[in-house]
């Protein structure tokens, strides 16, 4: 089994996926409008150039998201991503690029149970920590 993240948000995922593609190092592997589905003219013209589906992959992790059609854009409450990475200076430059922008809750920094541990919100709204466990040790 594999659990995929899918974000929705209320017409700006293409400026997010773009953004997240950067921060984390990944590709765009998918991006549809409504427009450029079969479903078109079902749509509302104004919501043509809303995104109907994103997918990210980013070092074997993969992230979904869209557009939700108007009026059915829900808020991002409730749902925190939790990017694990193996190295510090991953987890430094991966937060440093999601904080572009937006909330620094909890600065990136050591824990007792992560050699790098921080909290934000980025400029999309949504949640996310960043995490670099400690080694650790053999049984």
């Amino acid at each position: 089994m594999q659990l995929v993240p899918y974000l929705n948000f209320d017409g700006n995922c293409a400026e997010a996926f773009d953004f997240y593609c950067k921060a984390l190092g990944g590709r765009i592997t998918a991006r549809m409008t409504f427009g450029e589905s079969p479903m078109c003219d079902q749509m509302p013209p104004d919501s043509r150039d809303r995104i109907m589906h994103a997918q990210l992959e980013a070092d074997g992790a993969l992230l979904m998201g869209a557009d939700a059609p108007p009026p059915h854009a829900p808020p991002s409450a409730g749902t925190t991503l939790n990017i694990m990475v193996d190295k510090p200076a991953d987890a430094e430059r991966i937060f440093a690029a999601l904080a572009e922008g937006g909330e620094v809750k909890i600065a990136m920094a050591e824990t007792f149970w992560a050699q790098r541990w921080g909290m934000l919100v980025d400029r999309f709204g949504n949640p996310w920590m960043v995490n670099c466990m400690k080694p650790q040790p053999a049984a």
